[in-house]
């Protein structure tokens, strides 16, 4: 899939696809990268080195803040895939990047292929200057990603 960048670097692991979005701020564990929102659907399930696909961010500013914190701490998503473009989410990469040296790419995919992500697999995205490639490897027939 070639989509639009938004962040440049290069990222891989584990795909998770989240079913609606997801505030930072709030929704998810600074520390851990972990979804704590008690209303999200996956709740529970961790973002930490995972190419995390989601519609958008629902929230403030302050999900920046929370992004960048995580890739601080080492925790933070290996790379973002969106359905609709999130200047929130880059401001987030590029404090990392500026500030902490923690790249990580953000690519908006078009809704037809976003929409035809798999649930599961191994997802390599590589985004440079306009454009973003997102490789999938999915997971063999009935074996799950972890939460």
């Amino acid at each position: 899939m070639i989509g639009t960048t938004l962040h440049e670097g290069h990222g891989a692991g584990a795909l998770l696809v989240l079913h609606e979005a997801v505030s930072l701020w709030g929704g998810t564990d600074v520390a851990t990268g972990r979804i704590v929102d008690e209303h999200h659907p996956q709740r529970g399930a961790l973002t930490a080195g995972r190419v995390v696909a989601m519609p958008g961010v629902r929230g403030s500013s302050s999900s920046a803040t929370v992004l960048a914190e995580q890739l601080r701490r080492g925790v933070g998503p290996a790379a973002i895939l969106l359905r609709e473009l999130d200047a929130i989410l880059v401001l987030g990469a590029i404090v990392a990047y500026e500030l902490y040296a923690r790249q990580m790419p953000i690519v908006v995919l078009r809704a037809v292929d976003y929409d035809a992500l798999p649930g599961t697999g191994t997802a390599v995205v590589s985004a440079s200057s306009g454009r973003g490639r997102v490789v999938i490897t999915p997971s063999p027939t009935g074996e799950r990603a972890r939460s």
